[in-house]
């Protein structure tokens, strides 16, 4: 057993990974959007699973989780809280959205609200605000995943390397495969992430205090460290406003990766199966936490708390766990990288470039797939290889403007009367309410900047489409007969439908 053994482990699984996602493509053209875009609607229950729980466990479960619980504590939890709620999002909106894009062809998630307010404007500028989040969300993985490379190597592959390695990687088998890559990666990935964070947990709790009860590590904590354990946290710096405000705006960000993970699935029916299971998945953030939670007792002064798993690992863990753990680190950081690079490039060449351009369906898929190089250009430029400090605070700042779209999702789902003015407004104006309290008064009364813009976003918004004119009642029609069935047999059978979408 030597030194390099963790290294040669962690690089074997990019070998596999590259391996299963270049094979995905087997046998299908991906000459078209249908096809790279959304794997021509065939995933089926197992494979949506693990490919919607991956992509949404990532670099922060290994790294920015823990780091959490070590420089904050209890705080932390806000994550599982978020997911949970997550998962009942999908189970509603999930199989409403697959519908969307069986029935009327969409890809995208802008493409759906292009066509439910028939304006490319607002689709258009949905996919560059919601862009602004995606991107913050790859960030956070290339971060996770430079990380990863330059530890397990002693420091010989340097952080900027690191991230152009694992991108190019990730560029050649999206470039070719597409969503079919992306769901046979992640399914393997979210397999490997699942079992090496629960032996790594263990092993930790066991190393630490001999017993792998985890009650072992909050007893010593409540004793010893009990401002870890109580909201606001270690040092006050997670207030309660904060903390809820920040779940708040989490649940209500309908990222574009899982609405085209949702439009993958080969049903509706499929789409709930996967959502009904996902809980399940989520306990792979426990372990984590608990080596974040035990380093605080075992790794007292530690530079940087994001590297907390792989810090204790390397000082207390057998080498071949070590491998295992970066491997598994990788494999989250890639998992979620993946789907956030493929629908922004998707959604940039179907959504904004395709109705400004005038372009075909054949040229438009030609030319999402090469924006592919491009974006990550853009990550590993001045994004990633700034390293910022938390990478779950770049998650949240990320989520805070994605969130600002919540008014189409509001209109698509729960409003027949939502306007494209009003939607267009709340949007503009909450994205900038969230910019400057981002940027220049840093969230406010320690309320979390995103649900600012949400409060004079929603407002907005359903003033303005009460004052504005509807869309054609026959497209608020075909959509709320899937969105809402129950409400719209009810006032058919009425003779209420007309009435509703003009009031």
């Amino acid at each position: 057993m030597t030194s390099s053994l963790p290294l040669w482990i962690t690089l074997s699984y990019v070998a596999i990974a590259m391996a299963i996602g270049l094979h995905a493509r087997r046998g299908q053209s991906m000459q078209s959007l249908e096809q790279w875009g959304v794997a021509g609607r065939s995933m089926g229950p197992v494979t949506l699973y693990l490919l919607i729980a991956a992509g949404g466990v990532s670099a922060y479960t290994f790294m920015g989780a823990p780091g959490w619980a070590y420089s904050k504590g209890v705080p932390v939890f806000y994550v599982v809280v978020y997911l949970a709620y997550l998962a009942m999002v999908a189970w509603y909106c999930g199989p409403r959205v697959w519908a969307f894009g069986e029935q009327f062809g969409h890809v995208t998630q802008a493409s759906a609200i292009s066509d439910r307010y028939q304006s490319p404007f607002l689709g258009g500028l949905s996919a560059l605000v919601m862009s602004v989040g995606a991107l913050a969300y790859a960030v956070l993985q290339t971060i996770g995943s430079a990380y990863i490379l330059s530890v397990m190597s002693g420091g010989a592959i340097p952080v900027w390397a690191g991230v152009v390695a694992v991108l190019c990687c990730i560029a050649v088998y999206l470039f070719i495969g597409g969503q079919r890559a992306i769901g046979r990666t992640n399914a393997f990935q979210g397999a490997l992430m699942f079992s090496v964070a629960w032996a790594v947990g263990l092993w930790a709790a066991y190393s630490a205090n001999g017993t792998v009860n985890f009650a072992a590590v909050f007893e010593r904590l409540s004793r010893d460290h009990a401002t870890w354990m109580s909201l606001p946290g270690e040092g006050g710096s997670m207030s309660f406003s904060f903390w809820t405000t920040s779940i708040v705006v989490s649940m209500f960000s309908f990222m574009p990766p899982v609405w085209t993970q949702w439009m993958s699935a080969d049903s509706a029916r499929t789409v709930r199966r996967s959502a009904t299971w996902l809980p399940t998945y989520y306990l792979v953030i426990l372990p984590m936490v608990i080596v974040g939670f035990i380093g605080i007792y075992r790794l007292p002064d530690l530079v940087r708390s994001d590297t907390v798993v792989l810090e204790y690992a390397m000082q207390f863990l057998p080498m071949w766990l070590v491998g295992l753990l970066g491997a598994g680190t990788l494999a989250a950081s890639m998992s979620s990288s993946e789907p956030f690079i493929h629908s922004v490039a998707l959604t940039y060449g179907k959504d904004i470039l395709q109705p400004l351009l005038r372009l075909s369906d054949e040229v438009t898929a030609r030319l999402s797939r090469w924006l592919i190089l491009p974006l990550m250009a853009l990550i590993v430029g001045p994004l990633a290889i700034a390293e910022p400090g938390s990478l779950v605070m770049i998650l949240l700042v990320g989520l805070g403007f994605a969130s600002q779209v919540l008014p189409a999702f509001i209109g698509m789902f729960l409003w027949p009367r939502a306007s494209k003015t009003g939607v267009i407004t709340g949007i503009l104006v909450g994205f900038v309410l969230t910019t400057l309290f981002t940027t220049v008064w840093k969230h406010p009364l320690g309320i979390h900047a995103g649900f600012w813009g949400l409060m004079l976003n929603l407002p907005v918004f359903v003033v303005v489409s009460l004052l504005t004119r509807p869309v054609d009642a026959s497209v608020t029609t075909r959509f709320f007969r899937i969105a809402a069935p129950q409400w719209y047999r009810r006032r058919q059978a009425l003779g209420e439908l007309a009435g509703d979408l003009e009031h």
